[in-house]
């Protein structure tokens, strides 16, 4: 594994405004969200409007990501996402949601989710994970993917290419009719054929007009997750691979997540819909 040293949390600027003819969520200045009461199932009306959203998120996410060099903070890609989010009509939906301060996250190395951009520069031989969701149209298009910052050794190389196999493969699992565990047995089956952890606390989780909708996905094989799949369900898939164990810890800033034993971590995500015969996936740019 790469000698780099641990991360420390950076400083974080003051957030970034949004114009004000862009709608927002409605959990924006609370809290939280109001629960989600509404169909997993949705509208073709919906969905193609999730889709916009979807565009709108990937395309933000492969404009930061353009960034991606040794010197670069995570706090410039978090400006470069935002920037290209409100030009193009939509709410950066981590922006005030329970608080998160900033509008996607940056998650580097030893880091599974959640890192709230900052100060730090990235180095030479980093791995960093961009997740951009993007509010537009009453919806919310998520999605996120593991970059290589330079010269990255093999190991996690291979980290980054498997864990985007995984969901990949999980993708192709989406079947109407079949139980949502299907996903994460295939996800768990994979990895674990390289020895890696799978992160079991953070899931993928269904999004329509709601962030998180309620519904969950695991991304391991959860004898628990037997709702059935039916076309027009919407949800992410967003498996976590770890070079080590599951566990975690969380810095005192109430988002960052990492390896409890600091091993490096990847993870890659697609929000989608199920369809007659698989899923279609709404985040491409």
């Amino acid at each position: 594994m790469s000698a780099q040293s641990l991360l420390a949390p950076g400083r974080i600027s003051p957030a970034r405004t949004v114009p004000g003819h862009i709608r927002r969520p409605e959990y924006v200045g609370k809290p939280a969200p109001a629960p989600y009461t509404g169909p997993d199932i949705q509208t073709p009306e919906t969905i193609e409007a999730m889709r916009t959203a979807g565009r709108i998120a990937a395309r933000a996410m492969e404009e930061a990501a353009k960034a991606i060099a040794p010197g670069v903070t995570t706090d410039e890609l978090d400006r470069i996402a935002h920037e290209y989010m409100c030009d193009h009509g939509a709410y950066p939906s981590t922006l005030g949601y329970r608080g998160f301060p900033k509008s996607l996250c940056t998650s580097v190395n030893e880091v599974i989710c959640h890192g709230i951009p900052d100060s730090t520069v990235l180095r030479d031989g980093d791995i960093i994970n961009l997740d951009v969701t993007a509010y537009i149209g009453g919806v919310h298009g998520d999605n996120n993917a593991t970059y290589l910052v330079g010269d990255v050794d093999e190991e996690s190389r291979l980290l980054v290419e498997r864990t985007r196999e995984s969901l990949n493969r999980a993708i192709k699992a989406v079947r109407p009719g079949r139980q949502i565990n299907i996903i994460g047995r295939v996800i768990e089956s994979y990895a674990k054929r390289f020895g890696y952890g799978v992160v079991r606390d953070f899931t993928g989780h269904g999004i329509n007009s709601s962030f998180h909708s309620g519904l969950i996905i695991p991304h391991y094989d959860s004898p628990q997750a037997t709702t059935v799949m039916q076309p027009g369900m919407t949800f992410t898939i967003e498996p976590m691979l770890t070079l080590g164990a599951y566990e975690y810890d969380m810095w005192d800033d109430g988002w960052t997540v990492l390896t409890k034993d600091r091993k490096r971590t990847a993870q890659f995500e697609h929000t989608l819909v199920v369809t007659d015969t698989g899923a279609d996936i709404l985040t491409l740019p």
